[in-house]
């Protein structure tokens, strides 16, 4: 029974990759025609739908790493695209935000990359969508709280 509940484990990987894998690379191609680059197509997606950012946050939300942001950032202001702003709280933190050009950019891109989206996710109806949502919510939560007890026990060592 192990044996096969692993080998139905395996297969469901492999097909879970494969079909990231085919999403993934129809969304990174959709990304390329708006010429801004993977990275910061994320950022100002991040910055757009859910606003103001402090730098690290961002770093950590999207898994840039630190020193990789900073120089994101700087491009993207260069370009006129986010600017920093203080935080009224704390004068030490800067957050990112959307400038009306970069806002102006994603009000045009991001209706056209949404359909991208809905179109890659169309094969399935709206109920499976949301199951799989909770699946994948359920997988997710489960192997982070594996990642942090292997934390856990490497440090009792």
């Amino acid at each position: 029974m192990v044996q096969q509940d692993q080998e139905l484990d395996l297969r469901l990987f492999r097909v879970w990759m494969k079909a990231y894998h085919a999403l993934f690379a129809n969304i990174q191609k959709d990304i390329e025609r708006y010429d801004i680059g993977f990275e910061n197509f994320q950022i100002l997606e991040l910055l757009y739908s859910k606003g103001p950012h402090p730098v690290q946050k961002i770093s950590e939300i999207l898994s840039i790493p630190s020193g990789s942001i900073t120089y994101v950032v700087n491009k993207l202001e260069k370009q006129e695209l986010v600017k920093r702003q203080c935080a009224s709280s704390d004068k030490r933190v800067f957050h990112v935000l959307l400038t009306d050009k970069g806002k102006q950019l994603f009000d045009d891109i991001f209706p056209k990359h949404t359909d991208v989206i809905s179109q890659n996710l169309s094969f399935i109806e709206t109920e499976e969508k949301e199951q799989l949502i909770e699946w994948l919510k359920k997988i997710g939560l489960g192997a982070k709280q594996l990642h942090e007890k292997g934390k856990q026990d490497a440090t009792q060592v």
